[in-house]
């Protein structure tokens, strides 16, 4: 017995056909709005290097293979770091697809940012070990520490402490929301001056990271863009689980 099947719709099936120049008309309106989307980018950074600093003063400490590290040791000789808080909990044995996929992106941008005075560290509340086997697996060969012994993932909100988990309610992206969860995405950047003060510059949360997804920069100037049926990210998988010749 055979089963009949609906055709998927294809969404670009009726796109407006034009002649070139009308094309060029249209296309020239939105390279005016491109223009201004980049003028906004470059006021946006330049207010976010603008934000006041807070000092950081609780002694942070992290496990990484050869033992105990702290917050100024993941600045690793320069003045500037960004740390990504990687979503991996204590007692996962895989670590957040989503952030996982991020992180994809690290290296091949490390090997230019780290000649510019900016260190790059994943801070992930999973053991070591864990996070050792599962770098490996990815290729990764960025930094990735464990705070599973620190309060740092509490302290800068990206997992729920124990009044949080009791109220159901979390205090994320800078808002309290209904809901604890486990482990959530973040970036934070430090800065450490000369006598080895470290300041807390920003943190970004949420989808405060999609300026650092290359994936996404070269799907959105595609037809079918991001193509994500129901949910945000819903196409993504670790690299490794794509299915072999897979083409969307």
């Amino acid at each position: 017995m055979s089963v009949e099947t609906k055709p998927i719709e294809n969404p670009l099936a009726n796109h407006p056909v034009a002649s070139h120049e009308q094309w060029l008309t249209a296309r020239l309106a939105l390279l005016a709005e491109e223009k201004e989307h980049i003028r906004n980018h470059d006021r946006i950074a330049a207010a976010r290097r603008d934000l006041p600093w807070v000092k950081i003063d609780k002694p942070y400490v992290f496990e990484d293979p050869d033992g105990l590290v702290g917050l100024a040791d993941l600045f690793d000789g320069r003045s500037q770091l960004l740390v990504y808080h990687f979503m991996f909990a204590q007692d996962w044995d895989e670590g957040c697809t989503g952030c996982s996929f991020w992180s994809d992106h690290v290296d091949a941008a490390r090997q230019h940012f780290e000649h510019n005075d900016l260190s790059f560290a994943a801070v992930s509340r999973a053991p070591i070990d864990k996070l050792e086997k599962y770098r490996e697996r990815m290729g990764w060969t960025f930094r990735w520490v464990s705070s599973k012994d620190s309060d740092f993932n509490f302290d800068f909100h990206v997992s729920a402490n124990s009044e949080e988990v009791a109220a159901n309610k979390m205090y994320y992206n800078f808002t309290v929301s209904d809901g604890a969860e486990e482990e959530l995405p973040g970036i934070s950047v430090f800065y450490k001056d000369e006598s080895g003060q470290i300041f807390h510059t920003y943190s970004g949360y949420s989808r405060s990271g999609e300026a650092q997804l290359g994936a996404y920069t070269f799907l959105d100037l595609a037809p079918k863009g991001r193509n994500e049926e129901t949910n945000l990210m819903d196409w993504v998988k670790r690299h490794d689980c794509y299915e072999d010749g897979n083409s969307g």
